[in-house]
C-alpha cells in the first residue's frame, strides 16, 4: 500500500508540474486566427486545428476561422492587401518570390527552420528560402507532372516512346494531350530532356537579379525538334485537364490533382506512367519536367507572441502526422520524408508515377514573373515554323525577350495592362520602356487599366511625383490612386515617357 501511495503521490506531483508548465508558459491563451487553405481540405483542416488544441503543451488554444481560398487567390491576395490577409495561407511555390518581396511572410526561427529542413525533402525546402533563410512551410511535394493513358488504346510497351504513342492517337483518331501552347511549364520538358537549363537568382530581398538559360542552344534546337513532332500531329490537344478523356483523349499529361477525375472516366483502363522519350537524329532523351510543390506561410505579425503561436500552428500542420492526413483524404503528395516512406504513399500509382518522373524532373526555383507568358510562346512559334531556320527563329525570339529583361535591370520598368484581368494577363499586355519610352494600344475593355512596374514583380508598383496628361485621357492615376493604376478614359494608340519622377502620357 505504501508503495502504492508512493508512485500515486509522484504521478500527482508530475502531473501538477506539468500543468504549472502549462499555465506558465509563455505563449498560453486562446488566439483568434484566420487560415486560408483549399476547399477540398477545409473540413480536414479545422479537425487538425482540433487535435493541435488538444495535444499542445503550451496551453494554446487556437479559435480558427478556416477559409477557402485557392493557392493562387491567397498569394494575390497576400501581395495586394498584406494586413487584410490570412494570418496562415498556402501557396504554389512560383508565388513565392513576390510574396516575399511584398513583406506577406514571417521569416522562420534557426532552430524551426532546421527542424523543418530535416524533416522535409531537399527541393521543397530549397523552394522556400532565400539564401539561408526560410520564409514558409513545406506543405507538399506534388506539384509536378506525368502521363495518363487509356490502356484500351495505348498499349503498355509503347509508352516509353513519344513517337509510339503519336502513331497509336493518331491510328485510333484520339487526342494526346499535352499543354504545349498555352503553358510554359509543360513545354519546359522538352529542353529538359536535352539538358537545358533556366535558372533565376534573386538578391537577398527576392528580387530578380540574373538568369542562366540555355534554352536558345544546340541542345535547345533538338528540344524543338522533338517539340514539334508532338504539335504538328493533327490529334494534339494544348490541354492537362483530366476531363479531356471524356471528350476523345486517349494521353494526358497532368499531375496527381487528376487523378480522382480520371479514375473516374477510365477506370480500370487507367494507365499511369513517367514521360516518355523522343529521338532526334538516332538519340533518345527522355521528357523532363518540373517539379514542385505547395507551401504555408505565416503573416508577419506586429505582437511576437502571437508570432511565435503561428509558427508553432504551422509547424503542427504542415508535420508529418497532418501531412498524411491530407494524402489519405485528398491524395496530396507529402514533402514530409517519413510520410514519404510510408507503405500507402508508395503505393499510390500517381505517386509512384510522380516519383519516377522524379528523376527527370528539374526542381522549380524562383521565375521571373514575366517569363511564364514570354515562354509560352515557344510552342506557336514552333508550330508554325516550316524548317530547321524556323525553329532557331523560335529560339532567337525567345532569347530575344528573355535577355531584354536584364538589359533593362532592375532600374528599368514595365507596363503592364490589365484590360484581360490581372491573372490573365500574357505578353501582348505587357510594353517594354526603350530609353524611358513607349507606345501602347489600350483596347476597349470592361477595366482598360495598367499598371508601371518593376522588372522582377509584376505587383511592385513605381510611383511618379508629376504627371503630365491630358485629363480627358486619363481616368486615375498616380497620387489619386493608392494602387498606382492608370486606368485610361478611352481605347486608342498612347505614347508614355518616363522623364525621372515624372511620366507623360500622350494620345497619338
Amino acid at each position: 500500500m505504501k508503495k502504492f501511495l508512493a508512485v500515486l503521490l509522484s504521478l500527482v506531483m508530475a502531473l501538477s508540474l506539468g500543468m504549472s508548465a502549462v499555465a506558465e508558459s509563455a505563449l498560453a491563451g486562446t488566439y483568434d486566427v484566420t487560415i486560408w487553405v483549399a476547399e477540398e481540405i477545409r473540413d480536414l483542416t479545422n479537425d487538425q486545428i482540433a487535435a493541435f488544441n488538444a495535444s499542445n503543451t503550451d496551453g494554446i488554444t487556437i479559435n480558427a476561422t478556416v477559409e477557402a481560398v485557392s493557392e493562387s487567390v491567397a498569394a494575390t491576395q497576400m501581395v495586394t492587401d498584406v494586413e487584410l490577409g490570412g494570418d496562415l495561407f498556402c501557396f504554389a511555390q512560383d508565388q513565392f518570390a513576390r510574396l516575399v518581396q511584398a513583406g506577406a511572410l514571417a521569416k522562420l526561427g534557426v532552430k524551426a527552420a532546421e527542424t523543418v529542413s530535416e524533416a522535409n525533402a531537399a527541393g521543397v525546402v530549397s523552394a522556400a528560402k532565400v539564401g539561408d533563410d526560410m520564409y514558409a512551410y513545406p506543405l507538399t511535394a506534388d506539384n509536378g507532372y506525368f502521363m495518363y493513358y487509356d490502356k484500351s488504346v495505348i498499349p503498355e510497351e509503347d509508352v516509353d516512346s513519344l513517337e509510339k504513342l503519336i502513331a497509336d492517337c493518331e491510328n485510333a483518331q484520339k487526342y494526346f494531350a499535352f499543354e504545349m501552347q498555352t503553358s510554359a511549364w509543360y513545354l519546359a520538358s522538352f529542353f529538359f530532356g536535352t539538358g537545358c537549363v533556366s535558372e533565376w537568382t534573386t538578391d537577398e530581398d527576392g528580387q530578380f537579379i540574373k538568369v542562366n538559360d540555355t534554352f536558345n542552344s544546340p541542345a535547345g534546337l533538338i528540344a524543338v525538334k522533338g517539340m514539334k513532332k508532338l504539335v504538328d500531329s493533327p490529334f494534339h490537344l494544348s490541354s492537362s485537364a483530366g476531363d479531356a478523356f471524356d471528350s476523345n483523349a486517349a494521353i494526358v499529361v497532368t499531375g496527381t490533382w487528376a487523378y480522382e477525375t480520371i479514375h473516374g472516366i477510365l477506370g480500370d483502363n487507367m494507365g499511369v506512367a513517367d514521360l516518355p522519350s523522343f529521338e532526334v537524329d538516332g538519340t533518345e532523351y527522355h521528357l523532363g519536367s518540373y517539379n514542385g510543390c505547395k507551401l504555408m506561410g505565416v503573416k508577419p505579425q506586429t505582437d511576437p507572441v502571437r508570432q511565435a503561436v503561428l509558427h508553432r500552428l504551422a509547424q503542427y500542420l504542415t508535420g508529418e502526422e497532418c501531412q498524411l492526413q491530407r494524402f489519405e483524404a485528398k491524395n496530396w503528395g507529402p514533402s514530409n520524408l517519413n510520410a514519404q516512406a510510408s507503405e500507402a504513399v508508395q503505393t499510390n500509382p500517381a505517386l509512384v508515377a510522380l516519383f519516377q518522373q522524379s528523376q527527370y524532373s528539374i526542381p522549380q526555383g524562383q521565375i521571373h514573373g514575366s517569363w511564364w507568358d514570354i515562354a509560352k510562346v515557344i510552342g506557336d512559334d514552333v508550330k508554325a515554323a516550316t524548317d530547321e531556320a524556323g525553329l532557331q527563329a523560335a529560339l532567337d525570339n525567345y532569347y530575344d525577350k528573355i535577355s531584354s529583361l536584364f538589359e533593362l535591370d532592375t532600374s528599368a520598368l514595365l507596363f503592364v495592362g490589365a484590360w484581360n484581368g490581372w491573372n490573365n494577363a500574357d505578353d501582348a499586355d505587357t510594353f517594354y520602356f526603350k530609353d524611358n519610352t513607349l507606345t501602347l494600344d489600350v483596347p476597349e475593355s470592361d477595366y482598360m487599366g495598367g499598371r508601371i512596374v518593376n522588372p522582377g514583380s509584376w505587383d511592385t508598383d513605381k510611383g511618379f511625383a508629376q504627371v503630365t496628361v491630358g485629363a480627358e485621357l486619363i481616368k486615375d492615376l498616380g497620387a489619386d490612386n493608392p494602387d498606382n493604376n492608370i486606368v485610361f478614359a478611352e481605347a486608342g494608340n498612347y505614347t508614355v515617357t518616363l522623364n525621372g519622377a515624372s511620366i507623360e502620357i500622350v494620345k497619338n
